[in-house]
């Protein structure tokens, strides 16, 4: 996670489509935005959601992934009407997306064609691609959104369909999994310069003669150890404990 940016937004986009070959956003549009705010890697509840009218259809294949219909859309604004609310809620903060190139080619391709002079995204924002950090994490796993809930067992059973807020939320979770680690260096230091000042007062504990008491696991209490291992080696395809 980023120190010099303590306000980050975990984003997502549904698209129209994308093309397979060329450019993968030209000629299509974005459909959906999600995004949640976390500042201090807290979850503020300021989210930003809108779907928007394409003035395109749909494509069947994208249809399937997401499930927007043209129809929904047909009242909703266009990318013009809240293109300025999106930029300011965005400026300055740290994106954090899954897969980043995709969604920022759709977002620069959307305020190119407003005609507005307003830049590249990475040009007022810190992008964060959340899945070239997962493949560095996991070189050779498969680091798709769901396999990363699968690992760090977060509860994705409502996404039955791709859905920008919804997908944004639950990359909201696995990021702060995925950056989780030591949070307050400050109290690890206070602690050792405590111990430090006051070693004269430290005082040797003498165990008894008879050594200590050994107590072997029940055969219930191994079967649930093994098949707790059984879970470990699944999840993450090996297990330090088993040789």
């Amino acid at each position: 996670m980023s120190t010099a940016n303590n306000r980050q937004i975990v984003l997502d986009t549904e698209t129209t489509g994308m093309n397979m070959i060329g450019v993968h956003y030209e000629g299509h549009r974005i459909i959906e935005i999600g995004a949640v705010e976390v500042i201090n890697r807290r979850l503020t509840g300021n989210n930003f959601h809108m779907y928007l009218k394409p003035d395109r259809l749909v494509d069947p294949e994208a249809f399937g992934v997401h499930g927007i219909a043209d129809e929904f859309l047909a009242d909703k604004p266009i990318f013009a009407d809240i293109a300025d609310e999106f930029l300011d809620y965005i400026r300055g903060a740290e994106l954090v997306i899954h897969n980043a190139s995709f969604d920022i080619g759709f977002m620069d391709y959307e305020f190119g064609m407003l005609k507005r002079d307003i830049g590249k995204t990475e040009t007022f924002c810190q992008i964060t691609d959340s899945l070239a950090m997962a493949r560095k994490m996991y070189p050779g796993k498969r680091n798709s959104l769901d396999a990363l809930c699968n690992r760090y067992e977060i509860d994705n059973s409502k996404r039955t369909l791709h859905g920008a807020l919804l997908d944004a939320e639950i990359l909201a979770e696995v990021f702060l999994m995925m950056t989780g680690g030591q949070t307050s260096l400050a109290f690890s230091l206070d602690g050792e310069q405590n111990n430090q000042g006051g070693a004269e007062n430290i005082q040797r504990i003498v165990r008894p003669s008879s050594g200590l008491r050994v107590v072997s696991a029940s055969d219930e209490e191994i079967a649930a150890h093994e098949g707790r291992l059984d879970l470990v080696q699944k999840k993450g395809g090996s297990c330090l404990w088993r040789v």
